[in-house]
């Protein structure tokens, strides 16, 4: 059985038991919290056809356990103007929230 929803912009392929990196989001959120995403766009069981929402599935939902709040490798970001030689560097790190999918309903 796996589902695909969306959060953050992205969708996401996941079937219980599945660890997935996504988008850090809003709200306040600590390590062991449990999160439900209702923005269900498929569910696929094996045994029957999948169900497929327009856009998204009412009544269904995909819970998971915050396991990690961290942030990714940084990403170096350069501007530079050619004849004057003038550089300035940025570094980013974007947050992010590591999930383990509990259960699909």
């Amino acid at each position: 059985m796996y589902a695909v929803f969306a959060t953050g912009g992205k969708q996401y392929r996941v079937a219980v038991g599945d660890k997935v990196k996504i988008e850090k989001l809003d709200d306040d959120h600590k390590e062991g919290d449990k999160l439900i995403f209702d923005k269900v766009l498929l569910v696929d069981d094996g045994a029957t056809e999948a169900t497929i929402g327009t856009p998204f599935i009412k009544g269904a939902e995909v819970k998971a356990t915050l396991s990690k709040i961290a942030r990714y490798k940084t990403i170096d970001v350069i501007k530079y103007k050619q004849k004057s030689r003038y550089f300035k560097k940025y570094g980013h790190r974007q947050p992010y929230f590591e999930i383990k999918i509990d259960s699909i309903t």
